[in-house]
């Protein structure tokens, strides 16, 4: 109990409880929806999932994002009626994604480090171990280099947790504004699964600090 209230008194911590709480409402009002008898439900769910998202707005960490989804806002609550609701959705679900794919380059510039230092240790150790290379055939190399590289991209993971953990939770977030984009659609389900995943990892960065990837 004492570790959810430090969670929770955390800003961090609130807007990740919060974006868990939206995308889960948005994955059970999909997987409710074609269910007969279950109208209620999703409206209620529906509008959980507003409020919630509503609650988000002063906790965005992209700044113009941040300002889109705040005019976005000011139009749905009616504070004003004379702004362009789908130029300003396009808008930020651009930026936003624009944003999510720089930080995608830095996940696999900080995977091919990895693995580079992967490599490197693994043949030291078979240095080490044999110096009888004679077995080695470029031909399992061309039928097997599938294999090994996806080995290999395990390993490197599997050594740097925070990298999986950033990897993970920003391929889940680029499907929401790839979908707004018309890029690669998706469904509501699909959405909300991943808005959960991303935000279950962006809880863990916030619970354990170590497990955040440290930026060069």
């Amino acid at each position: 109990m004492d570790a959810f209230i430090r969670f929770t008194n955390q800003t961090q911590g609130r807007d990740r409880l919060f974006r868990a709480t939206q995308y889960t409402c948005m994955l059970l009002r999909y997987l409710l929806e074609p269910k007969a008898g279950k109208k209620k439900v999703v409206m209620k769910l529906k509008k959980l999932e507003s409020s919630v998202s509503t609650g988000r707005k002063s906790n965005l960490n992209r700044v113009i994002y941040f300002i889109c989804d705040t005019i976005l806002w000011v139009r749905s609550v009616g504070l004003t009626s004379g702004i362009n609701k789908e130029k300003w959705r396009t808008r930020a679900a651009h930026h936003y994604c624009f944003s999510l794919l720089l930080s995608l380059v830095r996940d696999l510039y900080e995977i091919s480090l990895q693995m580079k230092r992967v490599t490197r240790d693994r043949a030291k150790k078979e240095k080490s171990a044999s110096q009888d290379s004679l077995g080695y055939s470029v031909a399992d190399e061309e039928t097997e280099w599938l294999q090994s590289f996806l080995l290999l991209l395990f390993r490197s993971l599997k050594q740097h947790p925070p990298l999986l953990l950033d990897t993970v939770k920003n391929l889940c977030d680029i499907l929401n504004p790839l979908d707004q984009l018309g890029i690669y659609k998706s469904n509501p389900g699909i959405i909300g699964l991943g808005g959960l995943v991303s935000s279950i990892a962006g809880m863990i960065t916030v619970a354990y600090p170590q497990m955040k990837l440290k930026t060069r």
